[in-house]
């Protein structure tokens, strides 16, 4: 039994070196790694063992050895690693920890949503619950939505829940893209306004954007990019100065892995505040308690999973 950490308001007066230290202990007990999505505060990113995108963390976390998972992200990310992963604990430090993109559809609302449209294949966003990924055909993410959609048999494809990552796959393909009517609150909030007055600062600098912004400020960016490709461009471009839009979180990891290069981001303070839930002290918690563990019903698992897998195999 490992021995307890003081209660939370001891831990309130213990400096994060000491928080951090005690963390790296409790992972060798309990046989546990840390993964954190690039969106998550910048203590919680220091203790990781791993950063990256939803799935790319699910995926990395299925091929280790460790037992245990601490998912610092949202919640239907850590569902996705307990789906890929059934015979690991995956623990969520915040069970509060949501996404409201993924709340905006229910598996009750896509089923009748398929009904309108019979016969129509469902591509769904990795950004959904297990449910929702259960009643689909296959998933997609950022990166990869477009080659998805091409690969989906039929010239009609519902997709949900982002409409303006449907938006902008509709710009590459033929097929006829019926999107749902969801988005992600903090980059459907990144206005040209907040673009124009910083590329005023910053005529030099190149803009990049996610493609879950909306479709006049894709229409102005330099580069498209997943967060996962926004990391590994940030390694290899040769500018100085980058205007980033996407949550500001990421910003901290490419500046850190790219010391040479200034990073800003396109709207300050472009924060999703499920995303900045989780702090050490929760993470600590977490080890500790061995909370709060994430469990997806075995059936709505099976065919999530078949729905993940089919992506993955393309």
């Amino acid at each position: 039994m490992s021995k307890r950490f003081g209660n939370r308001g001891e831990r309130k007066k213990v400096n994060k070196s000491e928080i951090a230290k005690r963390i790296e202990q409790l992972k060798k007990e309990r046989n546990a790694v840390i993964i954190a999505h690039n969106y998550q505060i910048d203590e919680v990113q220091d203790v990781a063992d791993f950063l990256g995108d939803s799935l790319q963390l699910s995926q990395e976390a299925a091929k280790l050895e460790e037992e245990v998972i601490v998912f610092c992200g949202v919640h239907f990310m850590a569902e996705t690693a307990a789906i890929l992963s059934p015979d690991k604990t995956v623990l969520m430090p915040d069970l509060g920890a949501g996404c409201p993109m993924a709340d905006m559809i229910t598996a009750s609302e896509l089923r009748d949503w398929k009904k309108q449209y019979p016969g129509r294949k469902v591509v769904s966003y990795v950004n959904t619950s297990a449910e929702v990924k259960a009643e689909s055909d296959i998933c997609c993410t950022s990166s990869n939505a477009v080659q998805v959609v091409e690969a989906v048999e039929g010239d009609e494809i519902l997709f949900a829940p982002d409409k303006n990552l449907a938006a902008y796959v509709a710009r590459f393909t033929k097929k006829k893209i019926i999107p749902w009517d969801g988005y992600c609150y903090v980059h459907n909030n990144i206005r040209l306004g907040h673009v124009r007055e910083k590329k005023e600062q910053l005529p030099e600098a190149e803009l990049w954007v996610h493609p879950e912004c909306r479709p006049e400020v894709i229409d102005i960016a330099d580069k498209v990019l997943s967060t996962g490709k926004m990391i590994k461009e940030a390694r290899i471009t040769t500018k100085a100065d980058i205007l980033i839009g996407t949550e500001a979180g990421i910003i901290y990891r490419m500046s850190k892995e790219n010391p040479d290069k200034n990073f800003f981001p396109v709207k300050d303070f472009a924060h999703c505040s499920n995303m900045k839930k989780i702090d050490l002290n929760k993470v600590l918690a977490s080890l500790e308690d061995m909370k709060y563990k994430v469990e997806v019903p075995l059936e709505t698992s099976q065919r999530a999973k078949g729905a993940i897998e089919k992506m993955v195999r393309l």
